[in-house]
């Protein structure tokens, strides 16, 4: 099948790179991971990555904890910075090049964020990571998945779950829980379904940035995707 989306943003959690582990990083999970991202990418799409941290730390449960919520927001973006260098390594070791873009400056971890810069790497055909999140505390990496979907002009901001798309209730408690095969971001913000933060569901509705919910480890989900399969994930719209 051909193409439908040919630049995509992958969100992953820094929880989905622990594996069975109770924290860090699990190295088959992370080279499961980049494998994938690297047959995608050998089909011609175009291929940004956010990861999260919360694998290693989450700024919100420090604050919880007592440290400054600046503070704290300052080591999760951190924390995001040693996931991407973990999946750059594992990109680049299957012979893709693989840039680390960072909202603050580590110029020798990587490179300085700019949005025209990152859509010249995909469109020669490097495969980039978002890392620090926005650069800002107080917004979550989903959020600075939307915002950096949106800047670099993607097709689809794909979010990657532990089950195969939104339902209606929990179907790890419920076993008659109902998968949504397509949403409106309306639908999804008044029936609280929890897909994202609230500030990433507005900025993807307001910039009319489809959002597909969907399990990375089922086998050819993301390819899947990419053709256009209505019937893998779950796929949220603005409406109009």
């Amino acid at each position: 099948m051909a193409q439908i989306y040919k630049r995509i943003l992958l969100k992953l959690s820094g929880e989905a790179l622990m594996g069975k582990h109770d924290f860090g990083i699990d190295s088959d999970v992370l080279l499961q991971t980049a494998t994938e991202v690297v047959r995608q990418h050998s089909r011609g799409t175009q291929i940004a990555l956010v990861i999260g941290g919360g694998n290693i730390f989450r700024g919100a449960g420090l604050a919880q904890g007592g440290i400054d919520r600046v503070s704290a927001d300052q080591m999760g973006m951190l924390a995001t910075v040693m996931n991407a260098l973990a999946m750059q390594d594992a990109i680049k070791k299957q012979g893709v090049n693989c840039r680390v873009m960072s909202a603050l400056k580590i110029d020798q971890l990587g490179e300085e964020y700019s949005a025209h810069k990152a859509r010249d790497f995909l469109s020669q055909g490097d495969v980039v990571i978002f890392a620090a999140g926005t650069g800002n505390p107080y917004f979550t990496t989903d959020t600075a998945a939307s915002v950096r979907a949106i800047e670099i002009q993607a097709d689809l901001l794909l979010k990657a779950t532990k089950v195969d798309g939104i339902y209606d209730s929990d179907p790890m408690k419920n076993p008659d829980a109902k998968r949504y095969e397509q949403l409106s971001f309306n639908e999804a913000v008044q029936k609280e379904l929890a897909v994202m933060d609230l500030t990433a569901m507005v900025l993807c509705r307001e910039n009319k940035m489809p959002l597909c919910v969907f399990n990375m480890f089922e086998t050819g989900a993301l390819q899947k995707i990419i053709e256009g399969d209505r019937l893998t994930g779950t796929l949220i719209e603005a409406q109009g």
